[in-house]
């Protein structure tokens, strides 16, 4: 079996080459062998050349970065090979400055590869469902403008957030932006969650949806009583905040769901942490195509 890298170092020195790169997305690309995407033909020639492979059927050729986030970079894959490292591989992430200080490339360039692969996180991540007894709170988060407050202050957005609760800690979680925490939103998220699961909740009256599809435990919690009725998710919420101040000191609401992104896929593999960068290569090599090229 082969072995992961284990740091940085050893990181990029397997990936120091774009050949190194090419076939390591061959490798993941057809794990289980080539199909061709225009015949369903499943023998082909590898070609030399960029690691193509070519149908040997209908003569189709096809890139190992074809259909993945990097199919219509310009960028050299060893450059997006180190980004994906340097996003998980830190507790409080990489912010765009400091990344395209570390690869080399401009600010524009390495904020969006980070939203390229914050895509390809969320996209991940909204396929599961959360199971068994589950926490759900809204937050709002955001900047704040001076002589502004409580739950409604401008440039705040609300933010729904659902844990798994468990004796030993937390499962996985589950977050997103929505205009309002409106009935219509809160069974939207619901989704997310298993209906053989039971929802515990406080007493806001759209949350009361929730009986329709799943057992809902809710209970009016005064504000110094909230974190023994829903002690997990407001860890969740606190972890958040603190991840958003600490590296990225704020962010603005438009762009608040990508950073949610980023935080809900490392929460949830934070059990195989040394496995985050191979995590996060394969879920863009299994995203589809952004369509916004890189230069």
């Amino acid at each position: 079996m082969q072995q992961n890298p284990t740091n940085f170092f050893e990181w990029t020195q397997k990936y120091s080459t774009q050949d190194a790169c090419l076939e390591e997305l061959n490798r993941r690309r057809w794990k289980n062998g080539f199909i061709c995407p225009k015949c369903s033909h499943d023998k082909s020639y590898q070609l030399k050349y960029r690691h193509l492979h070519e149908c040997a059927k209908c003569g189709h050729q096809v890139s190992p970065t074809a259909g993945t986030v990097f199919e219509h970079t310009r960028l050299p894959l060893p450059k997006w090979f180190a980004a994906i490292y340097l996003m998980v591989a830190d507790k409080g992430g990489i912010s765009a400055q400091r990344l395209s200080k570390m690869i080399g490339v401009s600010w524009p360039t390495a904020y969006r590869m980070l939203k390229n692969l914050r895509q390809a996180m969320g996209d991940r991540d909204r396929s599961y469902w959360l199971e068994g007894l589950v926490e759900m709170d809204d937050a709002f988060v955001g900047g704040r403008k001076p002589g502004k407050r409580g739950r409604g202050a401008e440039g705040k957005k609300p933010v729904i957030f659902a844990v798994e609760w468990r004796e030993d800690g937390m499962g996985f979680m589950a977050a997103r932006v929505v205009d309002r925490v409106n009935s219509e939103q809160v069974r939207e998220f619901a989704k997310r969650i298993s209906q053989n699961s039971e929802i515990r909740t406080d007493a806001f009256r759209s949350l009361r949806v929730l009986g329709e599809t799943h057992c809902h435990q809710a209970k009016v919690t005064p504000p110094e009583q909230v974190e023994k009725w829903l002690p997990k998710v407001h860890i969740v919420i606190s972890n958040f905040k603190s991840f958003l101040k600490g590296t990225f000191h704020g962010v603005s609401h438009r762009y608040l769901q990508e950073y949610i992104d980023e935080f809900v896929f490392r929460f949830n593999r934070r059990f195989w942490e040394p496995q985050l960068p191979d995590r996060l290569l394969q879920a863009a090599v299994d995203h589809v195509p952004i369509r916004a090229p890189l230069n």
